[in-house]
């Protein structure tokens, strides 16, 4: 069998392979062979009597464990078997902490550390104390949004409503014995929770064809709790499309993605990343969105396991509890299935899940829904338009934006000079098409959107200009020629 996150083989003995024995202790436990090749041949040993005295001493002395030593014999040649169970407590060796992870050993530094050694105590991050009670850094507005949501889901009781907030963070064991506010308190209910962790925000960027291609962007913080509802918000109203369409005589705007399968990938996002990390980032562009957050799966899970059935394994728990008691989450691992379901239902191709730059990304397509009677204005496009906000709005304990930006594929009155339009029709050729990042480049302009407004659209509206697919004013691979 070959070396694998259980078994190493080494050829022969030296005190230093105390450290992978210390690694196995610290992970999932496994087997050290000394006399076995890394091809698994036998060489043997030649002093086994003494190292079946002097291995046994040195694990106990140097690291306080005790491991079945066995000797073996195959083809004339003795071999030893070094047997390490999993370690409830952590075991350093000369003040390092070694830890099995696949076939390689690694010493545990810094934050991996950290969590290491949490984990080994039974805690989590979320569970550490972090400041004296004080119920300024608490907003009041996040429990009883917490309580609200949790009553309407029938997971909390309502007299819960009636309590003050030390009673309430008491209850959900956001407290700890000395009474201080743990980390998932301040998280979860804190007014300026990124006053204490900076990377407590949500990241959201309007691309063009790249990433180099940044038309605006915005950043949401506040507390995690409701910070789910400010990012739906503010995609619906800045970001993405929401077709309208009538039933019967009820007007309906869904959103152009399935918002049950978009609220439990944030879910998954806020609740599941390294908090201790960066922020949470998602890329919107024409044809699809991208969405990763820090932190990688737990062990013993890839993206494979994901998409299978699966028990459902915690990071954070303090955090993930309240979730699930506000009715936001459940506790079975069905998440990924509930969101591939969804998009399933919506003919929409599943996203698609990666582990990747030590944190899970999922990426999927955009889908805007579009019928040969529906003129352009009949469709709430808010992902192009910037003319109410700055070029990167911060959203910090506000209201969720209610508003939506209603805008047609060309704006009937810019106020410009006809220079710039004038220029555009010099540079185009005759029977030749561009497209918007060719047109660009021939004007020598950097800024989309400025482009777009100063150039683009007024020659459109003019009919200096025409479009590949006037039907499609949003097609992926839209061009455009001078008139014919």
């Amino acid at each position: 069998m070959s070396e694998t996150q259980n078994i190493e083989y080494k050829e022969s003995w030296r005190e230093e392979y105390l450290k992978w024995i210390c690694g196995f202790a610290n992970a999932q436990g496994g087997s050290l062979y000394i006399g076995i090749a890394d091809d698994q041949s036998i060489v043997g040993v030649t002093d086994a009597k003494r190292l079946m005295e002097d291995i046994p001493n040195k694990i106990v002395n140097y690291l306080g464990i005790v491991a079945d030593v066995n000797l073996h014999v195959q083809d004339n040649k003795e071999y030893i078997e070094i047997v390490v169970e999993p370690s409830p407590i952590p075991i350093s060796f000369r003040g390092a902490y070694h830890y099995r992870a696949g076939s390689t050993k690694q010493v545990l530094n810094g934050a991996a550390l950290q969590q290491f050694l949490m984990r080994k105590m039974g805690r989590t991050w979320d569970d550490i104390e972090r400041l004296p009670y004080n119920e300024d850094v608490i907003d009041r507005g996040a429990i009883d949004y917490f309580l609200r949501k949790g009553i309407q889901a029938n997971r909390i009781d309502s007299s819960l409503q009636n309590e003050d907030t030390h009673t309430v963070l008491d209850s959900l064991d956001l407290l700890a014995e000395t009474g201080a506010l743990k980390n998932a308190a301040i998280l979860l209910f804190g007014k300026r929770p990124q006053k204490y962790f900076t990377g407590i925000q949500f990241k959201i960027g309007r691309f063009g064809v790249d990433e180099s291609d940044l038309l605006f962007d915005d950043i949401v913080e506040g507390n995690i709790l409701q910070m789910a509802d400010k990012v739906v918000e503010l995609l619906k109203s800045k970001y993405l499309i929401l077709p309208i369409h009538y039933e019967g005589m009820q007007r309906v705007a869904p959103l152009e993605v399935p918002e049950d399968a978009l609220r439990e990938m944030l879910y998954n996002a806020i609740v599941h990343r390294d908090q201790r990390g960066s922020g949470i980032m998602m890329w919107v562009y024409d044809d699809h969105i991208e969405l990763w957050n820090e932190g990688p799966l737990p062990e013993n899970m890839n993206v494979d396991t994901l998409l299978k059935k699966h028990k459902s394994r915690q990071r954070n728990p303090k955090i993930a509890r309240v979730f699930y008691l506000a009715g936001m989450i459940e506790t079975w691992g069905r998440g990924i299935h509930k969101i591939c379901k969804a998009f399933n239902e919506s003919g929409m191709e599943l996203p698609m899940f990666e582990e990747t730059e030590g944190g899970v990304a999922v990426s999927f397509k955009r889908k805007i829904p579009r019928t040969t009677e529906q003129t352009p204005e009949q469709v709430t496009d808010t992902s192009k338009d910037t003319s109410k906000y700055t070029p990167t709005d911060t959203v910090d304990n506000q209201e969720p934006f209610t508003h939506h930006i209603s805008t047609t594929q060309v704006p009937h009155k810019y106020h410009i000079s006809s220079t710039q339009v004038k220029s555009l029709w010099d540079k185009m050729e005759d029977n030749k098409e561009y497209s918007t990042i060719d047109l660009m480049r021939l004007m020598e302009v950097t800024n989309k959107s400025y482009f777009t407004k100063s150039y683009l659209q007024p020659a459109i509206q003019n009919e200096i200009i025409e479009l590949l697919y006037p039907d499609h004013p949003r097609h992926p691979r839209q061009k455009y020629h001078r008139k014919r």
